[in-house]
């Protein structure tokens, strides 16, 4: 996610035929992403996943008109992976790199970042290591109890306590899924609104997030959104996955 959140990771579990051994799990993961409260479309991600030894997730962001903008890389890390997020309509970037118990926290304008060496404490999420963390401590939330966890926040180069926990069941489009909250922990000087997660109750997979979306509008913002995934992944090829990084970002919509 991002300057304040996360828009959290996604895992469906596809098999692939005609496609080679290293990919045979690939998929691709749709979502509609709209302005809160609205059924204003404001941009839309697809998602390029590949599992196994070395996991990646690639995120493309599209215009309304399909155009893409903006693109990131998240590697392999459970809840704490490395990310690196660019827009190309201002040259806006954002990210973390390293490894070890600290690890290098970077935000800015393509080469004006100011980056900082930030401590990763053990229950520490980035990004999309959220949809890990969610997983690893489903049994808990299930049972009703609050999870405590610290969210990076990359714009302040910090990580800030977080609760999350089950609001009850719901009904998602005729799928059987659980509502889950997520809000700080206490107050730092800054309001955050609450981050709202539905997940299929059935393989633990996200299908709604509703909090402050990870790109900023016009006014250099983060808005509010509501980002709906389609229910089934499709298949996603090698092809795919490797055009990702030269894909040219040429898309210029405002939201």
């Amino acid at each position: 996610m991002t300057r304040m959140s996360g828009a959290a990771g996604i895992a469906l579990a596809l098999a692939m035929a005609g496609i080679t051994p290293a990919h045979a799990n690939a998929r691709r993961e749709q979502a509609d992403v709209y302005a809160a409260g609205s059924q204003r479309l404001l941009y839309r991600e697809e998602h390029l996943v590949q599992p196994g030894a070395s996991p990646e997730r690639w995120v493309v962001y599209r215009c309304p008109d399909g155009k893409p903008f903006a693109r990131k890389r998240v590697a392999a890390g459970g809840a704490r992976p490395d990310f690196a997020l660019e827009d190309a309509r201002d040259g806006y970037r954002e990210g973390v790199r390293g490894a070890g118990d600290a690890r290098q926290v970077y935000v800015g304008l393509a080469g004006k970042e100011t980056s900082r060496r930030v401590p990763v404490p053990a229950d520490g999420v980035i990004d999309a290591g959220f949809d890990a963390a969610v997983r690893t401590h489903w049994a808990q939330l299930m049972r009703g109890e609050t999870v405590q966890l610290r969210f990076l926040v990359p714009s302040r180069k910090q990580f800030f306590p977080v609760q999350l926990r089950r609001m009850g069941s719901a009904d998602w489009n005729g799928i059987r899924a659980e509502r889950l909250r997520m809000k700080l922990d206490t107050w730092f000087g800054f309001a955050v609104p609450e981050v709202t997660l539905i997940y299929a109750r059935d393989g633990r997979r996200l299908l709604e997030f509703n909090g402050t979306g990870n790109l900023r509008d016009g006014r250099g913002r983060n808005p509010q959104v509501r980002i709906a995934f389609q229910p089934q992944a499709q298949l996603a090829s090698a092809s795919d996955l490797a055009g990702v990084a030269r894909l040219p970002l040429d898309g210029r919509c405002s939201f």
